[in-house]
């Protein structure tokens, strides 16, 4: 699991008072990591998928987070039934640090699938009538439940790379889904324990959680999205959260 931890990008209104400390020594480099945010709706509100992390974990410990990790090299070797959109591509390329590459978009997108089947045990695809198969432990399990990614059905929602004085540094990107996607039921969950008490819960009664900054950021940025037309969906703009000389900046990626 690796999803950032950045603050509520206001250090005079921040809980964290890590915000108003200085970078101390050279940062380290942030690595790649995609969060996947599955979205019920099939009751009186949206319900998205959150748990808890261990207390005894040394990144975020007991944080309500939702499921995701760093993007492992499989991922970009595995080929999904459906490909990113055009436009979710361009997003996921914009800004992008080293060398953009399709490639490397789609491996983001790849591990947010991966990730989540990894800790809650939920295929997130199409059904394929030959399945794939891998060496990678993980996509090999994945890949047994006759599922493969359907990454078109995935939108870009929000990135955030971890502050510099943070000893362990995350350039992740956030995608939401539909649940209905999942492969089976969706109440049966059952992953790698990596995160306890997953279980779905309305935006509301989440933000009543202990949860990393970048999580509330993000909960409120996709409450306004679902709220919207799916055509203004697709044209808004995507938040980018990240630091320069301590401070934190809230950018956007336009499509």
């Amino acid at each position: 699991m690796a999803e950032t931890a950045t603050g509520s990008f206001d250090p005079k209104h921040s809980r964290d008072q890590e915000f108003r400390e200085a970078a101390q020594g050279r940062a380290v480099r942030p690595r790649d990591a995609a969060t996947l945010i599955l979205v019920r709706n099939d009751g009186s509100a949206p319900r998205v998928l959150m748990g808890q992390r261990h207390a005894n974990h040394k990144f975020m410990p007991n944080k309500f987070v939702f499921p995701g990790g760093r993007v492992d090299p499989a991922d970009s070797r595995i080929r999904p039934a459906e490909d990113l959109r055009s436009d979710v591509a361009q997003l996921l390329l914009a800004r992008m640090r080293g060398t953009p590459s399709e490639n490397r978009a789609r491996a983001l997108a790849m591990a947010a699938i991966r990730e989540t089947f990894e800790e809650t045990g939920l295929a997130v695809g199409r059904p394929i009538g030959s399945p794939q198969s891998s060496k990678h432990k993980d996509w090999a399990a994945y890949f047994s439940t006759g599922v493969s990614p359907a990454l078109s059905a995935l939108d870009f929602v929000a990135r955030a790379i971890t502050p510099p004085y943070r000893t362990r540094r995350f350039d992740t990107r956030f995608f939401i889904a539909d649940a209905e996607l999942i492969q089976g039921d969706p109440s049966h969950i059952a992953g790698s324990g990596e995160l306890q008490g997953l279980h779905w819960i309305s935006i509301k009664d989440a933000e009543d959680l202990d949860l990393p900054n970048i999580t509330r950021v993000v909960l409120a940025e996709i409450d306004e999205r679902l709220r919207q037309p799916l055509a203004a969906q697709k044209k808004r703009a995507v938040p980018f959260i990240h630091f320069r000389n301590g401070q934190a900046i809230r950018d956007t990626l336009v499509p």
